[in-house]
């Protein structure tokens, strides 16, 4: 098996795919060896990938293969140790230090939006206020220029009788869609979504996925942590399958749901498929009774880490820092 070498650490190589994208704009986002550790925990593996602009790409994959935790690292919510990330003109050499770097992640955070599992509103403020507050506060906007843009984005997202309210007064698909209103208020290149419909009721889904289809005929970047496989299958550009820190395999979405070539996607599908996409599953044949699935298909295990990773052996030479 080939490995590389990262310090006193040997970690499987992530697997290469042949998928090129249909897309024919310029590189927006390149990731080079990008490695995350918690502890001794190693929930990113070297990942390499690349996204173009306008295109959509979705990760899938079990609880704890480092789908959230790949975005988390984009934005530097979490820092990597070691890689580098480029996001349009701005690059950032994962691990180092002093003031360029804070800088470039400073930079770096102004070209993404980020949409959480939970909406993250503040429950004081009305859903104007809620949107108004970043650019008036980070861009410096004068509060009557805040308020007229907030509200065009809110009317954009569909809460055009909604401006006023505050998060106690709406439902979660409208808390969702104003903390969309919200991100979109940075005018954002990127777009990170990690899980945006997975605290809601499944008939509050529709309002949020409609939106997110609209920004994405729009021709807005996007990458998507999420198990609504119908959505992946009808707005993603391509769908990258995670596990355990590394990509499995990656394809256009027909592609992969329909003939994917590595038998931990077709266990993962198997899985998931009947419950998020009924229709792609009977497509392939899969059923499903009293007792499940009629084919045999192990636990995806949950484990007790910041994103469900669950803890791995102590590497060789102990933890890295």
């Amino acid at each position: 098996m080939t490995v590389h070498e990262s310090d006193d650490i040997t970690t499987p190589a992530p697997a290469k795919d042949e998928y090129a994208s249909a897309k024919s704009g310029d590189v927006l986002v390149k990731v080079e060896g990008l490695h995350k550790y918690f502890g001794k925990l190693h929930v990113l593996k070297g990942v390499d990938f690349e996204v173009r602009r306008g295109e959509v790409v979705v990760l899938i994959g079990p609880s704890g293969s480092g789908k959230s935790t790949l975005l988390r690292c984009l934005n530097f919510l979490e820092e990597p140790q070691k890689g580098k990330i480029r996001i349009d003109n701005v690059t950032v050499a994962c691990g180092t230090h002093g003031k360029e770097y804070t800088e470039a992640i400073k930079a770096m955070r102004l070209k993404c939006g980020m949409v959480f599992q939970e909406f993250n509103l503040f429950p004081h403020k009305s859903a104007t206020e809620n949107v108004m507050e970043a650019p008036v506060l980070v861009k410096g906007l004068s509060k009557e220029a805040g308020t007229e843009k907030a509200r065009a984005l809110l009317t954009k997202v569909g809460l055009a009788d909604r401006m006023d309210y505050f998060p106690s007064q709406i439902s979660g698909d409208q808390k969702q869609r104003v903390a969309i209103a919200r991100a979109l208020a940075m005018e954002p290149t990127l777009m990170l979504f990690d899980e945006p419909t997975s605290a809601l009721d499944p008939e509050l889904i529709g309002e949020v996925l409609n939106v997110m289809k609209a920004l994405a005929q729009e021709g807005m970047t996007m990458i998507v942590v999420s198990h609504e496989m119908g959505f992946a299958r009808d707005v993603a550009d391509r769908v990258i399958f995670m596990d355990d820190g590394v990509f499995v395999e990656q394809d256009a979405p027909m592609h992969l749901f329909y003939h994917p070539q590595h038998e931990r996607t077709r266990m993962f599908l198997r899985h998931i498929l009947p419950e998020k996409d009924p229709r792609a599953a009977a497509e392939l044949g899969i059923t499903v009774d009293d007792e499940g699935t009629t084919e045999i298909v192990p636990e995806i295990p949950i484990g007790p880490g910041p994103a469900g990773e669950l803890p791995l052996e102590e590497p060789p030479g102990g933890e890295v820092v």
